[in-house]
C-alpha cells in the first residue's frame, strides 16, 4: 500500500462482528467498495458520520485490529456482466468459487475447501475465447445510445444468443467494429466518439448491484410463467415478470419448490441464489443439475446451461448474505435487457432479514418487531419493484421479463412473523406451504385455503384462448375444495350419512382433486412436471366427471334415486382411470396420443352415463 496516496486510506477504529468503525474517511461515499485491513477484506460503507465511516464486512474480521489501513476504492460494490456468467457458481459478491477452489488447492489441497480473506479473481474468465459475431444492420458511422445490440456472442448450445449491448449510460458515434472471430471479454470491439471524445467498450460492463438498471418503460405481464407444478399452473398461476412469495416451515419442501421452477419453467435463464441456507442444500443443486437434461432442438442439453448459481450459505459471513440477493437480480437485469425472460429464485429473503438485522443491531440503531430494523420493508420492497416485464432500451425493439420467487423461512411456520407479512403485503401470488400437508407427505405442500394469485383476470384471456373452458374448470375446482371444507366440519359434527347425495359427490371428487391433482412427485419419471396441456387435460376429466355426476343425480326419480354408490360401481373403470391419468409420460412427443387419451376417456364418462340412465 506504500504507493496510494494517504487520503485514499483510512484506519480502523473498532470491530463488531461484521461491522468496522474506520476513521479519516473524508471525501468518502455511501455504498463505496473498501478493502478492509492488510488482507484486503471486501466491504461496504453502509454509515457516514463526519470522517468516520461504518462498513460491513462481508469476510470474516477475525484477525483485525485497531490501526489497520481501509483502502477507498472509489467505487460502488459492482457485478462483471458478459459472457461467461452462465454455468458459474459465484459466492455474494460475484467471486467465482470453483476458479478460487482450484486456485488454493494447487498450491495447498489442504486449504481447497475454505475461501481465503482478501482473495482477488476475475469475476469473468480473461482467458477464454469466445465467438463474436457483429449484429446484421449494425456499421460504422451510425449514431447508437444505451441498450444498443451491435453484436451476438455463441454462449453455449442452449444458450445460443448472448447479446453485447452498449452500456446503458453510454452513447455516440460508431468509428470502429471489431469483425467476425473469437475474442476474449477484454478485446475492445467496439469504439464510440462523442463531443469528440473516443471510448472504447469490449465485452463486458461493470454495474453497481443496488441500483437498478434502467429500461425504457414496465409493462402490465400478459404471460404465465410456467412452473410444471399442476396446483401452481392451474389453480395460482403467475406471470412472467411477477413476484412470487413460498413462506414455509423447515421441511415444508420450499426449496424443491424453487428447485422444480429452476428445473422446469418456462423461463430463458435462471438466476439460483442460494442465501443463508445449509450448504447440503445448495451441493445438492451442484450436484443435480449438471445431471439434469432438456430437449432443445431436438438435442439434450444440459440445465446448468442457461442457470447461474450464486451460493451464500450459512456458514459464509452474515454480512455477504445481504449483498447476495442484490447479486442476483442484477445479473438476472441484465440478461433482461436482452430480451429473454429471467427468473431470479431467493432461498430464502428470512436469512437476508437476519443479516440486515445483525448489522443494524451491531449500528445500535432502534429495532422495530423482533429486532428487524424498521427499514426491513421497504428494503424488501425495493428488492421486489426490481422485478416486471419491461420494453428494453436501445433497438431492435424487444421486451424482457424478471420474475421473483422469494422463499421465506417463517420460525414454526408462523405467518405473522415481520419478514412474511412485509413480503405478502408486496408481492401478488402467495404460495403459502402447509407444515400437516408436508407430514402427511402430500408435495408440493401448497395450502389451497390460504394460497392466492393477484394474476388471475390478467390471465385469464391467455388461459382461455389456449384451452377452452379452462378458467371455468379452475373456478370449479376452487368450489368443490371449498364446498369440501365446509361438509368436513359438518361431517365431524353428525357423520357423513347425514349428507345428501349431491353433497358426497362433492367430498368424492374433491379426494380426487386432492390425491391425483394436487399431489405430484417430482422425483417420477412421469409427475417430475406436468406441461399445461397435461394440467387441462386432467382438469377436464375431473370437472367433467363432476359435472356428470351432479346431472345424473339431480335428473334422477324419486323412485328410482341415483347415488353415488349406483355411479361408482357403474364408472368404477373411469374412477379408476382418474388415478391413473397422471401416470401420462409428459414428453412433447406424447402430446398427440394424451390428448387423444383425454379425448376418449371423456367420450366413455358420456356414454357410461347414458348407459346408466337408460337402465335407472
Amino acid at each position: 500500500m506504500e504507493d496510494i496516496k494517504e487520503a485514499e486510506i483510512g484506519k480502523i477504529l473498532k470491530v463488531a462482528g461484521p461491522l468496522v468503525i474506520a476513521e479519516k474517511m473524508s471525501g468518502a461515499f455511501m455504498q463505496e467498495l473498501v478493502k478492509v485491513g492488510w488482507d484486503k477484506s471486501v466491504g461496504e460503507i453502509i454509515k457516514l458520520d463526519k470522517d468516520t465511516a461504518a462498513i460491513q464486512c462481508y469476510e470474516d474480521t477475525s484477525g483485525l485490529t485497531i490501526g489497520d489501513p481501509i483502502l477507498r476504492t472509489k467505487a460502488a460494490l459492482s457485478v462483471e456482466l458478459g459472457p461467461g456468467i452462465l454455468t458459474t457458481i459465484y459466492d455474494g459478491i460475484q467471486r467465482p468459487l470453483e476458479v478460487i477452489y482450484n486456485g488454493i488447492k494447487a498450491r495447498n489441497p489442504a486449504e481447497a475447501p475454505y475461501v481465503p480473506k482478501g482473495v482477488e479473481v476475475p469475476c469473468l474468465d480473461r482467458s477464454k475465447h469466445w465467438e463474436y459475431n457483429p449484429a446484421k444492420g449494425v456499421k460504422i458511422g451510425d449514431h447508437v445510445t444505451g441498450g444498443q445490440i451491435y453484436g451476438i456472442v455463441h454462449e453455449n448450445s442452449m444458450f445460443k444468443e448472448h447479446r453485447m449491448m452498449v452500456p446503458p449510460h453510454a452513447k455516440g458515434t460508431i468509428v470502429e467494429m471489431a469483425p467476425y472471430g473469437n475474442y476474449n471479454i477484454e478485446t475492445p470491439i467496439l469504439t464510440l466518439e462523442y463531443e469528440g471524445i473516443q471510448t472504447k467498450y469490449n465485452m463486458f460492463q461493470k454495474w453497481p448491484v443496488r441500483k437498478p438498471r434502467p429500461c425504457a418503460d414496465k409493462l402490465a405481464g400478459n404471460k404465465p410463467l410456467l412452473t410444471g407444478q399442476r396446483v401452481l399452473d392451474a389453480l395460482y398461476p403467475s406471470v412472467l415478470g411477477g413476484t412470487c412469495c413460498i413462506p414455509g416451515a423447515f421441511g415444508c419442501g420450499k426449496t424443491c419448490i424453487s428447485q422444480a421452477l429452476s428445473k422446469y419453467s418456462n423461463s430463458d435463464g435462471i438466476i439460483y441464489v442460494g442465501c443463508g441456507e445449509r450448504g447440503n442444500e445448495m451441493a445438492e443443486v451442484l450436484a443435480e443439475f449438471p445431471d439434469l437434461k432438456i430437449e432443445v432442438d431436438g438435442k439434450l442439453v444440459g440445465v446448468m446451461e442457461r442457470t447461474c448459481l450464486v451460493a451464500n450459505t450459512s456458514n459464509m459471513p452474515v454480512a455477504a448474505r445481504e449483498a447476495s440477493i442484490y447479486t442476483g437480480i442484477t445479473l438476472a437485469e441484465y440478461f433482461r435487457d436482452m430480451g429473454y425472460n429471467m427468473s431470479m429464485m431467493a432461498d430464502s429473503t428470512s436469512r437476508w432479514a437476519e443479516a440486515l438485522r445483525e448489522i443494524s443491531g451491531r449500528l445500535a440503531e432502534m429495532p422495530a418487531e423482533q429486532g428487524y430494523p424498521a427499514y426491513m420493508p421497504s428494503r424488501l420492497a425495493e428488492f421486489y419493484e426490481r422485478a416486471g416485464r419491461v420494453v428494453c432500451l436501445g433497438s431492435p425493439h424487444r421486451e424482457g421479463s424478471v420474475s421473483i420467487v422469494g422463499a421465506v423461512s417463517p420460525p414454526g411456520g408462523d405467518f405473522t412473523d415481520p419478514v412474511t407479512t412485509s413480503t405478502l403485503n408486496i408481492v401478488q401470488v402467495f404460495w403459502g406451504l402447509d407444515k400437516a400437508l408436508a407430514q402427511r407427505k402430500h408435495f408440493p405442500s401448497v395450502d389451497w385455503t390460504r394460497s392466492y394469485s393477484k394474476y388471475k383476470d390478467q390471465l385469464a384471456s391467455y388461459f382461455d384462448d389456449a384451452f377452452d373452458g379452462f378458467n371455468s374448470r379452475k373456478e370449479k375446482f376452487f368450489y368443490i375444495l371449498q364446498e369440501e371444507g365446509v361438509l368436513n366440519e359438518t361431517v365431524r359434527l353428525v357423520g357423513k350419512d347425514s349428507l345428501s347425495e349431491d353433497q358426497k359427490i362433492v367430498l368424492a371428487i374433491a379426494q380426487y382433486i386432492k390425491d391425483e391433482f394436487l399431489q405430484q412427485n417430482a422425483f417420477s419419471d412421469h409427475d417430475y412436471t406436468c406441461p399445461l396441456w397435461k394440467t387441462n387435460g386432467m382438469m377436464r376429466i375431473i370437472a367433467h366427471m363432476y359435472d356428470c355426476c351432479q346431472k345424473a343425480v339431480a335428473e334422477s326419480d324419486k323412485d328410482s334415486k341415483m347415488t353415488l354408490d349406483i355411479i361408482k360401481t357403474a364408472l368404477s373403470e373411469e374412477f379408476h382411470e382418474m388415478t391413473q391419468m397422471k401416470f401420462k409420460i409428459p414428453k412433447e412427443a406424447l402430446r398427440e396420443s394424451t390428448l387423444e387419451y383425454f379425448d376418449n376417456l371423456c367420450n366413455q364418462i358420456d356414454t357410461k352415463f347414458r348407459n346408466l340412465k337408460a337402465k335407472m
